[in-house]
């Protein structure tokens, strides 16, 4: 790399620095903040460090900028760790999410790496800029290495898909898709020139040493080898790289006429292409083949702003010479219209210069100068037809052309006479009928037509040019033995609206998506086979299937595509019946949607794969018929100009622009008719063509490249993150991370394994070897992963998304404490050892010392120095023997070196002369190997060559006679058929007389119809009228009522109102009586219509049940499995919204609790008032009695008094009524939320339902997870508790609901008596709604008889249309066929005789139909009711079908973050079973903790009882206290009526002089019942007294109880917080792993709760649906017995009608027979002559290179006499072949004879043909598959056991030797394993002893619920004692007003009293009645407050009065 100068690496392009990414400090960063992903505007997501959680949210620390936030749970997404940055392949990243795939390629690209990998993707963003990474050094580089061994780029997909083609011998695909300006294009030609450089015929030559002019002698006769040297030098110069140049240089010619700027890109390729590239067994380039789709030819006559057209208009007007500019008529850019924004020039590039290219290109591709100026004419003429302006006449809407200068040069250019090509303009000929007229058209038709020419005639050239293209490039056609295809095409783009050609586009991506699916996790699934792992088989691409069949789907309900061409059929169809149609077609589709609302711009909505999108059907009639001038066009073909002539010699096959237009009614057959066959729809090509580019695809190995631009700026280095994302889901990017999650992502190789994560297991592995697979399962073992998070292959270990980043961080975790061991262990090492230096420093200092000493005593010593002298002295003897022995050494070493010199020379010469001989052998060998590969090569392609032109010759021999006999017996046939087109045309005048007929019926019936209608509006309006009437009437009855009573009052006199008021009286009793008779009538009819209504509603719901599985039975699995992936989606949101609506019921009900609260405060406030009021009375009562002897001013202060507490009474009513108001409120509000869980029901039923399709995908699930069910059952229970309790809930609601439907049940008295009248009324209505329905059947059985018309009506057409078609054909046939029409009278005569025949038989069949018609009515009425029930359920299935549509989506929604969870759950539980050693301790402290708590809510139940029971008692008081007061109240009423009465008798004392005897005795009695009066008032006033002060008291005591309650609950609230403080500050001091552990285990177990809660449910739910399903099975069959009745009789019918109809249609298939076989003989004539006309081509080349090369080669020249030979003989043949036809002929006729009778055999033998094809055609799939598996696995094999063998071959000796060891080490081994097995069982027990604990924990909680329900329940009792006494008041006014009514009367009865006594009547009734009401006053006193006794003591009343009055 550093090699290098001047220019810029290219591995910095390529290479990731790991340095960088295994950066420890980015790692300890990452754990130490938990680092997530949060969405973000700006940068689509941004990195921040989770601080805290708070339930759903969690605060939120941006990595960026450090600030805070607070993110919902669900929008965080997780962080991969350090390592994975920057990976190569986003499948091996653990945490797949959107922010992770998207941060990946973000880091990629701001690093300079623009490929990535993505699983079976490769994604590669567009740079702005040259990189230096596409050299030829780069290709050496890539060439030769896997896919894995070097970092992702296009040269790798293509080396990959190369070498797979040479090994596998397997076709390949390369799929480029993208956006425009995503780089497809040019990747394409990175491909094609990797291939052109690695795979060209001559490179391979160069790499050898050996020349091929210079080969080595060969065994060979002389002959063959000449022969074979002269054909490998031809051949060489042949393909010397002309092939590999030319397919190089396609390109620019196809982007010249093909690419243009738009705004997105400078060179956008607007067409898509398939560039097939051929190669032969060697693998190299043997020809080219290229298909495109799609042209934007709309380009070529108007541009957006700041667009240009296609490059080669301005190309050639920028490059063009003076000369070519006069031939061509060129003028300048702004001359022309058709350039809509003249020049635009393109940064960086000349039009000029890329002219010059495509002209070189055009040159190369050997392009002739004729056909290049041909080619320059037509697109000179495409930009004329824009200069011709039309104007419009001032008389008429005729379009006129007053300048033709325009059209001159155009008809110069195209070879056309001006004087026609105006007129066909102008006025073209058009045929009405059998005759042509010329019609003048419009401007805007004559623009129209013009550019309708322009863009067809641009579209001819294109494929001209490529069908030139591929001629040049695929010269050896037959020779590629395999292909590699590269697909370049448009990505799937969603804009705001979208036409025609952007659905055809998506419909593609939508069939490459599926097919990526399929394949992917095929390839994915085929890995987990081979690896051997358990896996159940899934196909993913049925997930998109739904919205491709919506597409293209051709019946049963039809596609988009095929109603689209029904349209097409229709004269009088247009854009918006198209819409209409499709709506109603596919309107309850689950991929479709309608516009939401009526100002939508869009027409419909389909969902695609990659999201909604809009269209907008504008002109897509136009667009898919594609019409042009047939005038023009056959001026065009016509032309005088050869190569115009050859782009329009298709011009049969055209539509009409007269067609379109439909302008006459009466060709109502002649619609769209073709002069040569059926036209083909735009739709169709390209649906077949799609349908071709699939088949091909899918029999490919596919390589996906998906393109991706950055930004919309074109600027470098820059990248938006939301379109990005956008692009990723269109591209499937996210997808195929979706399904790749489905499985195990992420997969590691034994031994890096192992090497990797021992660290983590140290002494799970023993010493000595040991396999891979066993290590690496003996380190799961120990690590103690679930089973479900990883999979143990041959190779490999796969693991689930999250487990290795879990490895990671405990990795992380564990090298970090054993670098901080190793740091201390190396510090205290340091430390010893620099104290153990200073400890030998300090000795040697000590030795130093003494020596020092020692020497200074010694040093003036003689004998000392006399010592250090002769000591040096002593060993000089010995010197000399020592010398002499070396000197003999020397000597010896010396001739042992001379000797082994000598033999070294001789090795060394040895040596040389064998290297020399191997190389002369190798080379040797070298070249005879690469001749002999050379001629063998040769010849194998001689000899297939010459088989090949043998077989061709034989298929045009036999051709020629087939074609000629066809050609025969179509002329005869075709004369024959002339007289038959002349019947069937008198047959259609008739069709069109019963078509008119038809149509009067339908308008008449329309009008009926209207009619009926309009009289049920009026019935209906009536109706209302009436009820309002009713109202009125009711209202006015009330007041009149109310006004005669007090007239009736005023008028009559006191004496008789008594009379009447007892009359009255008995009146009302019998009234009363049969009113509560008629009451408990109704309440019986009503209870059985409430059973009745439930008993439907049940039998609504089973049958709603049934039909959901009758829906459920008869849908296919494979459409579940298709719609399960969508539905998980509104699962997910339905979901969503059900917590809402959850959330949304808690805020009601603490609105509800709130207003509780204030309505008891209201009500305290209402006491306190009452006793104010009471105390106001009492003291007015006082006054009153002292003032009762007073004068007539006191009486007058008395009343003013009455007046005021007639104003407090209306007070204390006005707030009765706000009370009354504010529990309507709460009644309302609690209905709602009462409603909105009965929805909630509603919604779970369904799920129900849903869910038993899902049974049998859960049954496959369920044997899966049969080992953790077995861990779940004890969650199982505890969800089942929690279940019961949801039910105690429910029933709670329901006893709520039931209040509710008593406080109805008061309303429903008072409409009893409307109730009589109601059913008067809708005896009415049910009469009119009888003759609505009568109505209605008849409109039904009308709209059935028009659709039967409508439907004969269209076969009608559809006849018309086919016969016109083939009147058309056979007329223009004619003109031609007049020569031969006297050769064929024979024939024709004969056929003519036949035709008769057939005709009789037809009339016979007629007459007979006519004759059944009255059988066949009454068939069809039966069969009309029949369609409106099956109507009427396929409706009501439809509707269920949506609703579980959307509940499977929400479901498999839900099943995906069921994965996600258990994903996250089996992590959890890991770290759980690692906490729950540690928990032990905190869960002790826990329990003593617990137990305390216990205690004190012991207490405080018991404290609440006693309050419940002090509060009973002071409500019992209350009421009592209440009642006194009432009673007391009434009788001070009394004792005023009393005294009034005395007053008056005083009064009257003066005028009645003679009954005073009279009035004492009465006074005496008055007296009497005064004072017996007063003492009950007395006694009255003492008991008041007395439970005033009992409840004042009572209220002393609740106030002191409740004051001791809440002092007691603060002080142990104070003890447990201070016993919870110490707890928290010892859990404080542990250590900070506890706490994160903690959190971690809080949330597993949530998580596991949910889990065990959702399965508990699914389970609950599939229990009910299984038995539903078992009832709806019952009904089912009886449906179907019922079904059978009704398919026997329809059976019948139709056998009647099918044997009437079946003669006919023997007949018609005769004639269609007949008519096939002409059309086929006539295709197969022009086939041949194609062939022939190809095969003269072929045999002239060979002529020519055979001609070429004959100089100086005899064997070609021997070949070419051979087959100049052949061919004589075969034109020979010919001739003879051409005699023998005559015979032929006769034997035809012969044969047509029979061919009649084998016709009906031929129907019966093609359904079984089609059934054996089928058959074999799945045989030959399973065939292939069976090989490629055997294949597969027989290289498998081989490989492995070829290197087994090599390795255990050495193992055996090692093995051998290792055995005893191995023996030892195994019995060593057992004891371990029994004592593992013993820690086993202990820790089982453990474990059983936690889940013990962890039940009784749950019990507590459970006992913890309940009596947190027992408070609840206690707080809705007092909430109901509440509406109780509010109840219990209302009713007391009640009878207040009862009693002051019966005051009133006792007035009146006083007055009469007074007037009898003035008249001197008696006086007995007065007393009677008096005690009467005294007695009942006194049974009052002590009343019970409920209904029941109320009535019970007012009838009571009523009987004493009566009895008094008696």
């Amino acid at each position: 790399m550093s090699q290098r100068s001047g220019q810029e690496d290219p591995e910095r392009y390529l290479f990731v620095d790991r340095a960088v990414v295994y950066n420890p400090a980015a790692q300890a960063d990452w754990t130490a903040k938990r680092l997530v992903w949060i969405p973000s505007e700006r940068h689509g997501f941004e990195a921040a460090g989770v601080r805290e959680e708070r339930g759903d949210e969690v605060v939120v620390e941006l990595a960026e900028n450090g600030k805070k936030a607070v993110v919902n749970k669900d929008d965080i997404q997780k962080m991969n760790p350090p390592k994975f940055s920057k990976v190569e392949d986003m499948a091996e990243l653990t945490c797949l999410n959107e922010a992770s795939v998207l941060h990946n390629l973000k880091d990629r690209y701001y690093s300079g790496l623009i490929y990535t990998y993505s699983g079976l993707f490769c994604v590669v963003i567009n740079p702005y800029k040259n990189l230096p990474i596409y050299s030829e050094n780069i290709i050496e580089m890539y060439r030769g290495k896997k896919r894995h061994e070097m970092p992702p780029h296009i040269y790798a997909i293509s080396e990959s898909a190369y070498r797979c083609m040479l090994q596998d011998r397997e076709d390949q695909s390369i799929l480029c898709t993208g956006e425009s300006g995503a780089g497809k294009t040019e990747n394409t030609k990175k491909v094609i020139q990797y291939l052109a450089h690695v795979a060209s015929s001559h490179k391979g030559r160069k790499d050898h040493n050996i020349p091929p002019e210079s080969p080595k002698p060969v065994k060979l006769q002389a002959s063959l080898h000449a022969f074979l040297y002269t054909m490998t030098a031809v051949m060489s110069l042949f393909f010397q790289g002309e092939l590999e140049r030319q397919l190089l240089q396609a390109n620019p010619i196809l982007e010249s006429f093909g690419n243009a700027k738009t705004v997105k890109n400078d060179n956008s390729s607007r067409f898509g292409k398939f560039i097939r590239i051929n190669f032969d067994v060697t693998g190299y380039i043997v020809g080219a083949n290229i298909e495109t789709y799609l042209l934007e030819k709309s380009r070529a006559i108007r541009q957006a702003k700041d667009e240009r057209t296609f490059h080669v208009f301005y190309q050639l007007l920028a490059g063009a010479g003076e000369h070519l500019k006069s031939d061509l008529l060129l003028e300048g850019f702004n001359n022309y219209r058709f350039l809509s924004n003249g020049n635009i020039p393109i940064p960086g590039q000349q039009d000029k210069d890329n002219f010059q290219e495509t002209m070189d290109a055009m040159h190369i591709m050997s392009f002739s100068h004729e056909e290049i100026l041909a080619m320059l004419k037509v697109v000179s003429s495409v930009l004329q037809f824009g200069n011709i302006i039309f104007k419009k006449e001032r008389n008429s809407d005729q379009a006129s052309m007053p300048d033709n200068t325009a059209a001159q040069k155009l008809c110069h250019l195209l070879g056309m006479n001006v004087m026609e090509f105006t007129r066909a303009i102008l006025s073209p000929r058009i045929k009405v009928g059998r005759d042509y007229v010329q019609k003048a058209q419009t401007k805007e038709q004559t623009d129209f037509a013009v550019e309708a020419l322009a863009k067809a005639t641009y579209e001819r050239l294109f494929r001209w040019l490529v069908h030139r293209i591929n001629r040049a490039l695929d010269r050896t056609k037959r020779q590629g033995a395999s292909f590699i295809g590269i697909l370049d095409i448009a990505g799937f783009e969603i804009f705001q609206l979208n036409s025609f050609e952007q659905m055809c586009i998506n419909y593609t991506n939508e069939k490459l998506q599926q097919l990526f699916n399929h394949t992917m996790f095929i390839l994915e699934q085929e890995e987990y086979q081979r690896e051997g792992i358990e896996w159940s088989f899934i196909d993913f691409g049925l997930d998109l299937q739904p919205c491709i069949d919506l597409i293209e789907r051709p019946a049963n309900p039809p596609g988009v595509l095929a109603l689209l061409d029904e349209e097409c059929w229709f004269p009088k169809a247009t854009d918006k019946t198209f819409v209409d149609k499709l709506i109603q077609e596919q309107g309850t589709h689950s991929k479709f949607q309608k516009p939401r609302q009526l100002k939508d711009k869009a027409d419909f909505c389909i969902i695609h794969y990659a999201g909604r999108v809009d269209y907008k059907a504008d002109e897509w009639l136009m667009k898919n018929m594609d019409p042009l001038n047939d005038n023009v066009a056959t001026l065009l073909h016509q032309s005088t100009d050869k190569f115009v002539g050859e782009l329009w010699k298709d011009v049969d096959r055209i539509v009409g622009l007269d067609q379109v237009a439909g302008m006459n009614e009466t060709a109502f057959g002649a619609t769209y008719k073709t002069k040569k066959g059926m036209f083909r729809t735009v739709g169709q090509l390209y649906k077949e063509s799609l349908t071709k580019l699939m088949a091909t695809l899918r029999n490919t190995n596919p390589n996906f490249v998906r393109c991706i631009i950055p930004n919309h700026e074109k600027r470098a280095g820059k990248l938006e993150p939301h379109l990005v994302l956008d692009q990723l889901r269109c591209n499937g990017v996210l997808e195929g991370i979706r399904i790749c999650r489905q499985g195990f992502p992420n997969r590691i190789v034994f031994q890096e394994f192992r090497q990797r994560y021992e660290i983590l297991t140290p002494n799970a592995i023993p010493k000595g070897f040991m396999d891979g697979k066993q290590a690496c399962e003996r380190m799961i073992r120990a690590l103690e992963l679930d089973p479900n998070l990883f999979r143990i292959g041959q190779s490999k270990i796969f693991f689930r998304t999250g487990v290795l980043a879990h490895l990671e961080e405990e990795r992380d975790l564990k090298i970090t404490d054993i670098i901080i061991y190793f740091q201390s262990v190396c510090r205290g090492y340091l430390a010893r050892k620099a104290f153990a230096k200073k400890q030998q420093q300090l000795s040697a200092l000590k030795v130093l010392q003494r020596n020092c000493a020692a020497y200074l005593k010694l040093r003036h010593w003689q004998w000392w120095r006399l010592f250090t002298k002769v000591k040096p002295l002593l060993q000089v003897t010995r010197q000399e023997e020592e010398m002499q022995a070396k000197d003999e050494e020397l000597i010896k070493v010396k001739e042992r070196q001379l000797k082994v010199e000598n033999e070294l020379v001789d090795m060394e010469r040895k040596h040389q002369q064998l290297v020399e001989e191997k190389n002369i052998l190798a080379e040797q060998l070298q070249a005879e190997t690469e001749l002999f590969a050379e001629a063998e090569e040769m010849r194998a392609r001689l000899a297939s060559r010459k088989q090949e032109l043998e077989e061709i010759l034989h298929d045009l021999e036999s051709r020629v006679e087939e074609e000629e006999e066809r050609n025969q017996s179509l002329q005869n046939e075709k004369k024959k058929m002339q007289s038959h087109i002349q019947d069937l045309e008198e047959q259609l005048d008739e069709e069109e007389a019963a078509r008119q007929k038809l149509q009067l019926d339908k308008v008449t019936a329309e009008a009926k119809i209207k009619k009926l209608e309009e009289d049920i509006v009026l019935l209906e309006d009536q109706n209302s009228k009436f009820l309002k009437e009713k109202k009125l009437l009711e209202d006015r009855i009330s007041e009149a009522t109310s006004q005669l009573t007090e007239e009736e009052e005023k008028a009559k006199n006191l004496g008789k109102v008594k009379n009447k008021q007892e009359m009255m009286m008995v009146d009302l009793e019998e009234r009363l009586k049969k009113e509560e008779k008629t009451r408990q009538e109704l309440e019986k009819a009503k209870r059985k219509l409430d059973a009745e209504t439930t008993d439907l509603q049940d039998q609504i719901v089973e049958l709603q049940a049934q039909i959901e599985e009758l829906k459920i039975q008869l849908a296919k699995k494979e459409e579940e499995l298709q719609a399960a992936l969508a539905r998980s989606d509104e699962e997910a949101v339905q979901k969503n919204n059900a917590l809402k609506q959850v959330r949304e019921l808690q805020a009601q009900l603490a609105e509800l609790q709130e207003d509780l609260e204030s309505e008891r405060m209201c009500r305290s406030k209402a006491e306190k008032l009452k006793r104010d009021l009471s105390e106001e009375l009492e003291a007015l009562k006082t006054e009153l009695e002292d003032t009762l002897d007073t004068t007539a001013a006191q009486q007058e202060l008395r009343t003013k008094r009455e007046q005021e507490v007639a104003e407090l009474k209306k007070a204390i009513d006005e707030e009765t009524k706000n009370h009354e108001a504010q529990i309507q409120d709460m009644r309302q509000r609690h209905a709602t939320a009462l409603e909105e869980v009965s929805e909630q029901l509603d919604q779970a039923k369904r799920f129900k339902a849903n869910l038993e399709k899902n049974k049998q995908t859960l049954e496959s699930d369920n044997k899966e997870l049969g080992s953790e069910v077995k861990s779940l059952q004890q969650a199982k229970t505890e969800s089942e508790h929690k279940r019961k309790k949801l039910e105690a809930q429910l029933q709670e609601f329901m006893a709520r609901a039931t209040e509710v439907e008593r406080a109805k049940g008061e309303l429903a008295e008072r409409s009893h008596k409307l109730q009589t009248e109601l059913d008067n009324v809708s005896a009415m209505l049910e009469e009119a709604e009888k003759k609505g329905i009568k109505l209605a059947k008849d409109a039904d059985s009308l709209g059935s008889q028009l659709q039967d018309t409508h439907e004969l009506l269209q076969e009608e057409t559809r006849q018309k249309l086919n016969l016109g078609s083939r009147v058309r054909q056979l007329e223009e046939e004619k003109n031609t066929l007049l020569e031969q029409q006297e050769e064929d009278e024979e024939a024709r005569r004969n056929l003519e005789k036949q035709l008769q025949t057939v005709q009789a038989q037809l009339f016979e069949t007629k007459k007979k139909l006519e004759e059944d018609v009255g059988a066949l009515e009454s068939l069809e009425e039966v069969k009309r009711k029949l369609q409106k029930d099956v109507e009427l359920t396929s409706q009501r299935l439809e509707e269920k079908a949506m609703a579980m549509d959307k509940m499977e989506k929400t479901k498999n929604r839900l099943q995906q973050e069921l994965d996600d969870l258990t994903v996250d759950l089996d992590h959890q539980r890991q770290i759980v079973s690692s906490l729950e050693k540690k928990q032990k301790k905190f869960d002790q402290m826990l329990a003593e903790e617990k137990t305390i708590s216990a205690r004190y809510a012991e207490e405080r139940d018991r404290a609440e009882a006693e309050a419940r029971e002090k509060d009973t008692k002071a409500l019992s008081m209350a009421r009592a206290l209440e009642e006194a007061l009432e009673a007391k109240e009434e009788l001070e009423r009394f004792n005023k009526q009393l005294r009034a009465e005395m007053e008056d008798l005083m009064s009257s004392k003066d005028d009645v002089g003679k009954n005073v005897h009279e009035l004492e005795k009465s006074k005496r009695t008055l007296e009497q019942q005064v004072e017996e009066m007063r003492t009950q008032l007395e006694e009255l006033e003492d008991e008041l007294q007395a439970t005033e002060d009992a409840k004042l008291r009572l209220e002393v005591n609740m106030q002191a109880m409740k004051a001791q309650f809440d002092r007691d609950l603060q002080a142990r609230d104070e003890q447990g917080d201070e016993k919870k403080r110490a707890l928290v500050k010892q859990v404080r001091e542990m250590e900070a792993e506890l706490e994160d552990e903690r959190k971690q285990r809080t949330l597993a177990v949530a998580t596991k709760k949910k889990l065990e809660m959702d399965l508990s449910e699914l389970e609950g739910q599939i229990e009910a649906a299984n038995k539903g399903r078992d009832e709806a099975i019952k009904q089912l069959r009886k449906l179907q017995a019922q079904m059978k009745d009704y398919q026997r009789e329809l059976e019948e019918a139709r056998a009647s009608r099918d044997e009437i109809f079946t003669q006919s249609k023997e007949n018609e298939k005769k004639l269609k027979s007949l008519e096939a076989e002409i059309l086929q003989l006539q295709e197969d004539h022009a086939a041949s002559e194609r062939a022939r006309r190809h095969a003269e081509q072929e045999r002239d080349e060979l002529a020519d290179e055979i001609s070429n090369s004959a100089s100086g080669k005899s064997s070609l020249l021997e070949e070419k006499r051979r087959l100049e030979a052949r061919i004589a003989q075969l034109e020979e043949e010919l001739e003879e072949e051409q005699g023998n036809m005559e015979l032929l002929n006769d034997r035809f006729r012969k044969t047509s004879l029979q061919v009649e009778n084998l016709n009906t055999e031929l129907a019966g033998e093609r359904s079984a043909a089609q059934k054996s094809e089928n058959a074999r055609q799945q045989m030959e799939r399973q065939n292939k598959e069976l090989k490629a598996k055997l294949a597969e696995l027989e290289g498998a094999v081989k490989s492995k056991f070829k290197a087994s063998i090599s390795a255990q071959e050495a193992k055996i000796l090692q093995l051998e030797d290792q055995l005893e060891q191995e023996a030892k080490e195994r019995a060593a081994a057992n004891k371990i394993v029994r004592r593992t097995e013993k820690k086993l069982k202990e820790v089982m027990m453990q474990v059983e002893d936690e889940r013990r604990h962890a039940d009784q924990y749950k019990e507590q909680m459970e006992k913890a619920n309940s009596r947190m329900k027992q408070l609840k329940r206690q707080l809705e009792e007092a909430e109901e004692e509440a509406t109780r006494a509010n109840a219990s008041r209302r009713k007391l006014q009640r009878e207040l007003d009862d009693a002051t009514e019966a005051s009133e009367g006792l007035t009146r009865e006083v007055n009469s009293l007074k007037n009898r006594l003035r008249r001197g009547g008696p006086v007995s009734s007065f007393s009677s009645s008096r005690s009467g009401r005294r007695n009942l006053n006194l049974d009052g006193a002590s009343v019970d407050l409920s209904d029941d006794d109320a009535d019970s003591r007012a009838s009571d009343f009523n009987e004493t009065q009566t009895s008094n009055v008696e």
